[in-house]
């Protein structure tokens, strides 16, 4: 019997629990089980030889776009190859290729009056958002309240704003009881969710830069730490794009308190009267500005890799299995090798599809068919996936189900000592079957601890948001993603292969073997059954 500790919050809408199977149950072990004899060909020394390579300093952290995510590719497509599995892609191809742009700021700073204001410091730019100008010049900053064009509020009504430079707060107008002057409600307009909406807006009118008042910074940074301390990547070839936004930044107080300067009585006394009054005004400000944004764009190319295990009776029902094979590359002479983060994950991909090549070629392969895609572009914000999902080698409507592993190798702080555990997530967000299944599967074979607390809707950490099965969910496609929770090398140059627990990944692999098995060859077909 599976037992569920009381571990839901009341806020939860999923499971947020922690599952412990009965573990004085034995386990079947026998090889007339082709489950457990498929399952066994899961071996440590394997993976651990795949995992040694592919996080090794040869891959140079795999990062997207690089020869190290090349090598990572190619050395997957050779894996398949020497396995005599099928490519999954388009007439069979290993590699499903893609674009990306590459943005970054090749130099930018802000000086006012002649003092320097450093980016991530004291304003925050983003290069993907902003059109390559070497430098803005302006002996003048317009304080244009919050820089909105509405039916009951407008900034610009009146001004001529060509090659200006304006100052503008985020949100809207609000009366001092907290309704606004645009909707009449405490409702917020999308001038407040939208801010790329005012920025259009400036472009259109001529405006040159907009300098917008930002409160936290840090909590700015903090939000998008990754785009802001490496470089923006989007999918496709886009380095002559020119944005639709003007040119902009967001600034510290401490930033616009010296653009304001002996003017912060008149901004003060503008703001109040646009409470009051739900009337603009602007404020002229004299102060010498110069910004320099000089950017960096790179097109660089990238590929999924692909693998196809072809069903016997029911082989238009697919069940994609996925990991991502890219990492963070380098930085400096710093190599992130990644080997939990996903080399784990791209290891125990080859050695299930190994498992499930043996069942074929023996005669008992999978009712359904299997695809095994190693994505890259995840770290850059699940692009490889996204591409994916947007042109499937297969009929996205056939994807019955998506099994994600994404980090298997390692143990966190809190499972230190304790029985074999997995963080599980997503598995009762489409479907409660698929839910009810991995638990099934889990006590009669593998006997893990399965752990919720990440699958809460009001977790923090938003993982389900956070990893490539996401893709597939957003499509109406099921999905469960398995994981070992974060540790003090993620994300870290020290997250390396002698510190991956290989008992625990190969009892967690064979698992996600068990689990695959189990849905490939059930009488029933996975469907979505909750909202």
């Amino acid at each position: 019997m599976v037992l569920l500790a009381s571990g839901t919050s009341l806020c939860a809408q999923y499971i947020s629990g922690v599952a412990e199977p009965d573990r004085t149950v034995a386990k079947p072990t026998a090889n007339e089980d082709p489950a457990v004899k498929y399952a066994n060909t899961i071996q440590i020394e394997d993976l651990r030889r795949h995992l040694t390579k592919i996080a090794s300093s040869d891959f140079e952290g795999r990062e997207t776009g690089t020869a190290g995510n090349e090598k990572s590719a190619l050395y997957l497509a050779n894996a398949i190859t020497n396995l005599g599995l099928q490519g999954g892609g388009v007439n069979g191809a290993y590699f499903q290729f893609m674009m990306f742009t590459f943005f970054s700021w090749e130099d930018t700073d802000i000086w006012i009056n002649g003092e320097r204001y450093k980016h991530l410091w004291d304003y925050i730019s983003y290069p993907a958002k902003n059109e390559n100008r070497v430098l803005f010049e302006g002996d003048e900053v317009i304080f244009l309240g919050y820089g909105i064009e509405s039916e009951k509020y407008n900034d610009y009504k009146g001004k001529k704003l060509d090659g200006k430079i304006i100052l503008i707060n985020k949100g809207e107008p609000m009366k001092n009881d907290s309704i606004s002057w645009i909707t009449g409600t405490t409702a917020l307009s999308d001038w407040s969710t939208d801010i790329d909406r005012k920025l259009r807006l400036a472009k259109s009118k001529g405006v040159k830069l907009v300098l917008i008042i930002e409160d936290d910074i840090k909590k700015l940074l903090d939000k998008d730490r990754s785009k802001l301390l490496g470089a923006t990547v989007e999918l496709g070839e886009h380095t002559q794009r020119i944005p639709e936004e003007a040119n902009h930044a967001f600034i510290s107080t401490t930033l616009a308190r010296a653009i304001i300067g002996t003017n912060d009585q008149k901004i003060l006394e503008a703001r109040k009267s646009i409470a009051q009054k739900g009337k603009p005004k602007d404020v002229i400000l004299p102060a010498k500005v110069q910004m320099m944004q000089k950017l960096k764009v790179r097109g660089l190319a990238g590929n999924n890799v692909l693998a196809f295990v072809e069903g016997k009776s029911r082989k238009d029902e697919i069940i994609v299995v996925s990991a991502h094979h890219d990492h963070l590359g380098k930085r400096g002479d710093n190599i992130f090798h990644g080997a939990d983060d996903n080399g784990s994950g791209t290891t125990a991909l080859l050695e299930l599809a190994e498992a499930f090549g043996k069942a074929a070629s023996d005669g008992n392969g999978p009712e359904r068919s299997i695809l095994f895609l190693w994505v890259t572009g995840e770290e850059k914000g699940l692009l490889g996936s996204e591409f994916f999902v947007e042109n499937p080698t297969m009929p996205l409507e056939q994807m019955m189900v998506n099994v994600n592993v994404d980090m298997v190798g390692r143990v966190d702080e809190k499972y230190e000592g304790k029985d074999p555990y997995i963080y599980v997530i997503g598995s009762d967000r489409l479907s409660k079957r698929l839910h009810a299944i991995n638990e099934e599967v889990n006590q009669k074979y593998s006997h893990l601890t399965l752990d919720y607390t990440y699958n809460d809707e009001a977790d923090k950490n938003r993982y389900y948001y956070r990893s490539d099965h996401y893709n597939f969910a957003k499509n109406g496609i099921p999905a469960i993603f398995f994981f070992n929770g974060v540790h003090k090398d993620y994300h870290q140059p020290s997250d390396t292969v002698e510190k991956i627990n290989f008992p625990i990944m190969e009892a967690r692999t064979r698992h996600i073997f068990h689990l695959i098995w189990t849905l490939a060859n059930g009488q029933e077909k996975i469907q979505v059954d909750t909202q």
